[in-house]
């Protein structure tokens, strides 16, 4: 497989379109920090973003930039903390810090801050795409309030690459709080680490993130506060789990805490995360199905989305463990992200159940690409 690396919006659709005239799947791979999905269809070009890498603007009065595909996350971090601004999007940034804002968008990928600004699709205003026609598409805008019409943001936001290549992004920006404090709960019961959770995420308290994590038999809740009240917003929510019989601290040297959480998110070499979308009232369960898998889990607590971290094995071993896991959270969806090669292709690593959804997906991808040329077969039910 030959690699690509275009520089201009253009020089991406024209690829396209010289893939689609000579039947060639096109592998749109980012940076390449995460190779999930099915193994897919044969491909003999791999597309790289990385020369597809400027800031095209930033406009700080109104918290909005447009960023191209191929721009680290860190280093959008690190630009827009000059202004006081943020971009809020926090998924794990792999080795290197290599992750991009491009496939964060296109994996629909996202960290703790997603409880309180969403996901990768509410931060996107407009798009900029390539097709496999070789024409370039716009949608939205980089102003907060849009005209009505399609929200291809939307649709692009989470399509593993399968409708064409995003070439440009407008995202919304939020400013950085001036003060940070978590409240920190531990208990070993499942149970009580459950209703804890529930309490804080029906509770008045405004947190930043509400977060769980499960290991080595013992749970444990995290709730970050931020801004100028963020300290007393720790401390009500301190005295709230105390009362539920957890144990409990507050920190404002919090960084370590937050950084554990995006880490377990990716799996150890020879192991696999298991993403499960579930319930928060759900979260007891899936608890005990990690425990007894010997495996981790960190999460979302209102969202009822966990990451569970199965441990490096044989790989037919982990293909048993991850076919029990589905087994005991059904109907939960349970989809594997990182895995070796060996796991992806001797399941269904999307968990997939043909329904409705699936069949309007499928003719999706048959109006954006209709020749198959980006990401074919890596999506649900084989798109």
């Amino acid at each position: 497989m030959r690699s690509q690396a275009p520089e201009t919006a253009q020089e991406a659709a024209a690829l396209l379109q010289d893939c689609a005239a000579d039947a060639v799947g096109v592998r749109i791979a980012g940076a390449g920090t995460k190779p999930w999905g099915s193994p897919g269809g044969e491909c003999g070009v791999e597309l790289r973003t990385a020369a597809l890498d400027a800031v095209v603007e930033h406009n700080r009065g109104d918290f909005t930039a447009i960023v191209q595909p191929g721009v680290s996350l860190r280093e959008l971090e690190e630009r827009f903390a000059d202004s006081g601004q943020m971009l809020a999007l926090d998924p794990p940034l792999g080795e290197g810090d290599a992750a991009t804002l491009g496939g964060a968008v296109a994996a629909g990928d996202s960290g703790p801050l997603r409880h309180r600004y969403g996901a990768a699709r509410d931060l996107v205003l407009g798009i900029t795409v390539a097709l496999s026609d070789g024409s370039l598409a716009h949608a939205g805008g980089k102003v907060i309030k849009n005209v009505a019409g399609y929200d291809l943001a939307k649709l692009y936001s989470g399509s593993f690459g399968t409708l064409g290549l995003i070439c440009e992004i407008a995202v919304r920006l939020h400013p950085v709080a001036p003060a940070r404090a978590t409240a920190l709960g531990t208990t070993d019961d499942p149970g009580v680490l459950q209703r804890a959770a529930v309490a804080l995420a029906t509770s008045s308290l405004e947190a930043q993130a509400l977060d769980v994590r499960w290991e080595a038999q013992r749970g444990a809740i995290l709730a970050r506060f931020a801004g100028i009240a963020a300290a007393a917003q720790a401390e009500a929510a301190e005295r709230l789990l105390a009362q539920l019989g957890v144990q409990v601290s507050v920190t404002q040297d919090d960084d370590a805490l937050w950084a554990h959480q995006r880490a377990a998110q990716r799996s150890v070499d020879g192991g696999a995360i298991v993403r499960v979308s579930g319930r928060p009232t759900g979260l007891a369960d899936a608890c005990i199905a990690a425990q007894i898998a010997g495996a981790t889990l960190v999460g979302r607590a209102a969202l009822g989305l966990w990451w569970v971290g199965l441990p490096a094995t044989a790989p037919g071993e982990l293909v048993t463990s991850i076919a029990r896991l589905r087994k005991v959270l059904a109907p939960s969806p349970c989809v594997v992200l990182d895995a070796p090669s060996y796991v992806r292709a001797h399941l269904d690593p999307w968990d997939h159940v043909e329904d409705p959804a699936v069949v309007l997906m499928r003719r999706v991808k048959q109006r954006f690409d209709p020749t198959r040329t980006c990401n074919p077969g890596i999506f649900v039910g084989g798109i």
